[in-house]
């Protein structure tokens, strides 16, 4: 009886100790702890307007200095994360918008949200998510932060086709534990339509997203994406969990199977027909 008693006090101590053992190392390099190391990779691809280039630049900056995200930020473990913001476009384009940053009270986060406005992007050739994916988690894990977890934040208005396939650098990314969490834009109006695809929110989950409580926010008006951002950035701040049990019976499904590459087939076709560079 005793030892039952018992277990779950080990259970708690041993937890305390790691979490007390981390604390020491972080304090031994001079990094400081957060909550979540976020890297937010914004699409600035050519199938993408001037317009909707800076409506998605304004939607982030209002959304990271917003008071809901701010209060999510407050009500962490450890009440602070790391942040940065960078553009991607073809397999050689990512730029660096804003670099890592600590956020930790309101003035922070509108540090950070003027700085996002204050830059502008110009839109670039090709799509390649799988650049943005590799680029990301290769800035996390040179963060100058120790964080409890790493979230990758995607945004994209059509599917891979340049570089090497998305999902060989999704599963590698996973591999290192980080989580990749997407916001399809399923949006009309800007040029480059003929590279989109109308269920892009099913690409982004089979194709493009995994890991510990990952998920898909998929924007359909550019009058939701203020809201979808915010959201999105409370719930990767907050350490979504999933609704349902992790252990569930065991269910047989038949689904087709989605083709990861087909952004790849619809620029060779393009290309054939319309003499595109490779």
């Amino acid at each position: 009886m005793w030892r039952a008693a018992l277990t779950p006090f080990l259970l708690f101590a041993v937890l305390l100790g790691a979490d007390i053992q981390s604390q020491a190392v972080a304090q031994e390099q001079g990094q400081e702890q957060v909550d979540v190391a976020l890297v937010l990779a914004i699409d600035v691809s050519r199938s993408m307007s001037q317009e909707e280039l800076e409506l998605q630049r304004r939607g982030y900056a209002a959304a990271i200095a917003s008071p809901e995200v701010i209060r999510a930020i407050d009500l962490g473990a450890r009440g602070r994360i790391a942040l940065m913001m960078f553009e991607w476009a073809n397999d050689n384009h990512l730029r660096v918008i804003v670099d890592w940053s600590l956020i930790d009270k309101a003035a922070d986060a509108q540090a950070f949200s003027d700085r996002v406005l204050a830059d502008r992007s110009f839109s670039q050739r090709r799509t390649s998510i799988s650049g943005a994916i590799t680029h990301a988690a290769e800035l996390l894990e040179d963060v100058p932060f120790r964080a409890d977890r790493h979230v990758i934040d995607i945004s994209g208005d059509g599917p891979n086709n340049h570089g090497r396939a998305v999902t060989i650098a999704r599963d590698a990314a996973l591999e290192k534990g980080i989580t990749i969490n997407g916001l399809p834009l399923m949006t009309t109006g800007g040029p480059g339509s003929q590279f989109n695809i109308p269920d892009l929110d099913v690409y982004y989950r089979k194709c493009v997203t995994g890991g510990p409580s990952s998920f898909v926010i998929p924007v359909t008006d550019w009058a939701q994406f203020p809201d979808a951002v915010r959201r999105k950035l409370i719930l990767e701040i907050g350490g979504f969990e999933p609704e349902q049990p992790l252990v569930q019976p065991v269910q047989f499904t038949f689904e087709e199977p989605y083709d990861c590459m087909i952004g790849e087939k619809i620029w060779d076709q393009l290309r054939e027909q319309f003499f595109l560079d490779p």
